[in-house]
């Protein structure tokens, strides 16, 4: 979510530090990190270590099926079924998915690792942005003004996903991968990742003594924003430095990314259906009132599994072919050669226009219904 904020919100009252709310906040914040960890560190505790675990089916189906992909679809709630946000910008909206689709299969044409290594390094790009772009919205709840905090919350929360990355990147090849075996680029050597970490703790150190000195000084403590920098602290370094293996870093990485985001875009399409009933659009009447929240909830997740399983029983009958027992035997004509150019970059336009849309949907001076609605 890059840069959801660009200018500070005048002084809120307390209760107006909290994104959501206090008990929403620490679910889709804390609770997801704390959930996220302990599936890692239990097991670990309890047995053998995490370190070389392939990722159990469960865990894909939960955090790939039901989370990732479906927080990918979640951003046409906002932009493709709200007729508001689309009169607003409709050439972006309509250009976006038409030149994702180009430049991928461009790129797949050139060379099918140059498409998959570019996806990752953009996605990489856009989880770390989205954690960046969380705290930048709870300085601006919080009314913090200052450069040099906003300067010190930037670098430390960047620092917290990159050492880890850098880490990632000195030791391959490792036990997991990103999109595909080999997407990323190798050769970094190992004292850049040890650099990395000292800079992290460094940065980890002064945020930390910050935060102290502005509590004993009286301020208002800002929890939101804390809980979202130890939440990416610990869950990158747990998932991607302290083990090696395709199960830790799905339940860590992949949980505290699309949870959060889901419950983003459900806060905002809800408030959006308050808006004048001459405004509404299909996602106002599937989860806006007189729906009770709950009810509007179940609707907009079912919504999302159901096309999150769409989009995957595609990819795996034309290219996979890995998990026959949950979309079926044989496949839809296979993906071979210039079937495949045609088929996956299809397929990755939704991720790519979820990630280039993020980074406008979410910041004030481009979105003004947003300082509106929340």
């Amino acid at each position: 979510m890059p840069g959801p904020v660009a200018r500070a919100a005048p002084a809120p009252r307390a209760a107006g530090r909290w994104l959501f709310s206090a008990p929403i906040d620490l679910a889709l914040f804390a609770g997801t990190a704390v959930i996220a960890l302990a599936l890692v560190v239990v097991p670990m505790l309890a047995g053998p270590s995490c370190h070389g675990a392939a990722a159990p089916e469960w865990t894909w189906i939960t955090g790939v099926l039901l989370v990732d992909v479906a927080h990918v679809w979640s951003t046409a709630f906002v932009v493709y079924l709200d007729p508001v946000e689309w009169r607003r910008r409709p050439v972006l909206y309509a250009i976006t998915p038409v030149a994702a689709f180009a430049a991928g299969a461009a790129l797949y044409a050139a060379s099918e690792r140059s498409f998959w290594r570019a996806l990752a390094y953009l996605a990489v790009f856009h989880f770390i942005r989205q954690q960046y772009g969380w705290v930048m919205m709870y300085r601006a709840r919080g009314g913090e003004r200052g450069r040099a905090g906003r300067w010190l919350d930037g670098a430390t929360v960047y620092a917290a996903a990159l050492y880890p990355l850098a880490v990632w990147h000195a030791e391959l090849p490792r036990a997991f991968w990103w999109m595909v075996p080999d997407d990323f680029v190798s050769g970094m050597p190992r004292w850049a990742a040890t650099v990395a970490g000292w800079i992290d703790a460094a940065l980890l150190a002064s945020y930390a003594a910050r935060a102290v000195a502005a509590a004993c000084s009286g301020r208002p403590i800002a929890w939101g924003k804390h809980v979202v920098v130890a939440a990416t602290a610990a869950c990158w370094y747990v998932g991607i430095v302290a083990t090696d293996s395709d199960y830790a870093f799905t339940v860590t990485n992949v949980f505290v990314h699309g949870v959060p985001y889901l419950g983003l875009v459900f806060a905002y399409t809800r408030a959006a259906a308050r808006e004048p009933a001459s405004q509404h659009g299909a996602a106002a009447r599937l989860v806006g009132p007189p729906r009770r929240a709950w009810r509007a909830l179940l609707v907009f997740l079912t919504t999302l599994w159901a096309i999150a399983y769409i989009e995957e029983l595609i990819w795996d009958r034309t290219l996979w072919h890995e998990r026959a027992w949950l979309f079926g035997g044989g496949d839809l004509g296979g993906a071979p050669g210039v079937l495949a150019g045609v088929i996956v970059p299809l397929l990755a336009v939704p991720q790519i226009t979820h990630y280039v849309l993020d980074g406008v949907l979410w910041r004030r001076r481009s979105n003004p219904r947003l300082g509106r609605l929340w």
